[in-house]
């Protein structure tokens, strides 16, 4: 692989961008990659990069584009009867991008370097619960050190990439960056930060061989650009762009459309400092907002409403706690505290622009609402690797924009996640809460769980402790001839690329 860093001659950014034949795939992107560790940092809990980690590197266990779960790196996976053990089974034949074979010693290495403190992955405390490892042939053995219902759901999503032990370990982290090794169908080709990314097909891949032998996936935040890439033919494939230029292209002689209700739900993060302990305040901002308006007008229809952190393919949705429009109760709540649209409350609200579909005009939409109650919000704009340094530091604005990701469908990773004061995702952490969340971490009764976590949404939503706005609907738009998979989980994945 090459990595070209400082100054481009743009003869040679556009040999790397262009996409020279049918031979070659060209993906307009809408978000840049600042790692290519998959499993450290806060970029390996960006939902939106997998789509390249999931082409370069293989997960544990994998899903179909329905969110079915299917193998990976491993076949079989399960606990013992009384869930103090936990046995996978390691594929045979599996290799790394530089011929080495994929053992058992690569899936352990990985699972404990995950769970270290020190090695910085965002989900630590979730990989920490195993340990003891045993192995024997290519199965694997673990005890379980603190029971987690989720831990087999989560080898399926956020930082559970299998790495190449002896490889990394022999170049450590900079080398692994400056050449990354994974086992997934695409292995890295070219790599320019802010740039692009250009990957080729890995022959020696296990499972089915991708039809492109090149893909390059060009980093373009702007949606407008993105519009621009695939309507002049200089990608080759775009996603997230506004709705209404998704309904014009998609109707437009040589380029074709598909969308879907995916696992991204667009919600506010509530930070409790300031106004926001105030919960007549909250409330109000929760009651003021029309969601249904938003999504029909704004969104052109492309959207499911929400009231908690459970889209409905979620497994603890529960349709009857709503949080209705109630503009009235929002002035009366308001006025409760003081507040007035003559003496407005006054915060302010982060959003990225361009991100994902109209996300600055949902919040200038909101803006709008919440005035004409009492409140006055300040926007601020911010690209999405701020919004995660913000929330790791827990220094959001008392509200937030922000897109969850989702693709296992358990409350735990949506609620559990996004409102647990010890989660290092959440930025409401208050003990109340805290004591209804604690104790469903470890529930084994998984009715009882999953009744737990549909309790506490009742509460949060009581509370307007966040305020859930809608599931969102992905966009994707390709020139004719292609056939595109789209994929539940928001993943734009080259491998589910074909020609017709």
């Amino acid at each position: 692989m090459k990595k070209i860093t400082g100054m481009i001659l743009g003869a040679s950014l556009s040999a790397g961008m262009a996409a020279a034949d049918d031979s070659t795939l060209a993906i307009a992107y809408n978000v840049s990659l600042p790692s290519w560790d998959a499993t450290v940092g806060p970029s390996a809990v960006n939902p939106t990069i997998q789509s390249i980690y999931k082409s370069v590197f293989d997960q544990y266990i994998d899903q179909n584009p329905d969110l079915s779960f299917r193998p990976g790196l491993l076949t079989e996976w399960g606990w013992n009867e009384d869930g103090s053990k936990i046995r996978m089974v390691v594929r045979e034949g599996a290799l790394w991008h530089n011929g080495d074979p994929v053992t058992a010693s690569d899936i352990v290495w990985s699972l404990e370097r995950a769970g270290k403190e020190e090695t910085g992955n965002p989900i630590q405390f979730l990989w920490s619960t195993i340990g003891n490892f045993t192995i024997d042939g290519n199965v694997i053995e673990a005890d379980v050190l603190r029971y987690d219902p989720t831990i087999f759901k989560w080898m399926a999503f956020l930082t559970a990439y299998v790495l190449p032990k002896d490889y990394y370990e022999s170049v450590g982290a900079e080398g692994f960056e400056k050449n990354p090794v994974g086992s997934g169908p695409y292995m890295v080709d070219e790599y320019v930060a802010n740039s692009f990314a250009r990957l080729k097909r890995f022959d020696g891949y296990w499972g089915p061989k991708p039809e492109f032998e090149t893909v390059i996936f060009k980093f373009v935040p702007d949606a407008s650009a993105r519009v621009a890439e695939v309507e002049t033919g200089a990608s080759d494939i775009t996603l997230e762009i506004p709705y209404e230029e998704y309904d014009r292209l998609a109707a437009k002689d040589g380029l074709e459309g598909v969308t879907t209700p995916v696992s991204d739900i667009g919600m506010i993060f509530i930070n409790d400092v300031g106004v926001m302990e105030d919960s007549n305040v909250r409330k109000a901002a929760a009651h003021a907002i029309n969601k249904n308006l938003i999504i029909e007008r704004l969104l052109r229809g492309y959207g499911v409403r929400i009231d908690t952190l459970q889209a409905p393919q979620y497994s603890a949705f529960n349709p009857d706690t709503l949080v209705a429009y109630d503009p009235d109760l929002a002035k009366k709540l308001l006025a409760a505290s003081g507040y007035s649209e003559e003496n407005p409350v006054k915060f302010k609200i982060q959003t990225t622009r361009g991100f994902k579909p109209k996300d600055y005009e949902i919040i200038q939409v909101i803006a709008g609402m919440w005035k004409r109650v009492g409140i006055e919000a300040e926007i601020e704009v911010y690209e999405i690797a701020k919004h995660f340094d913000l929330r790791a530091r827990d220094e959001l604005a008392p509200a937030a924009f922000y897109n969850w990701g989702n693709s296992i469908g358990d409350p735990s990773t949506s609620t559990g996640f996004a409102m647990f004061g010890p989660s290092p995702h959440s930025t409401w952490d208050t003990e109340d809460l805290d004591a209804m969340i604690g104790p469903l971490w470890g529930e084994k009764d998984e009715s009882r769980r999953i009744d737990g976590f549909k309790a506490v949404d009742a509460y949060i939503a009581e509370n307007a402790m966040v305020i859930p706005l809608l599931q969102f609907v992905q966009p994707i738009v390709f020139r004719e001839g292609l056939s595109v998979t789209p994929h539940v989980a928001n993943f734009l994945l080259p491998q589910n690329v074909v020609s017709q």
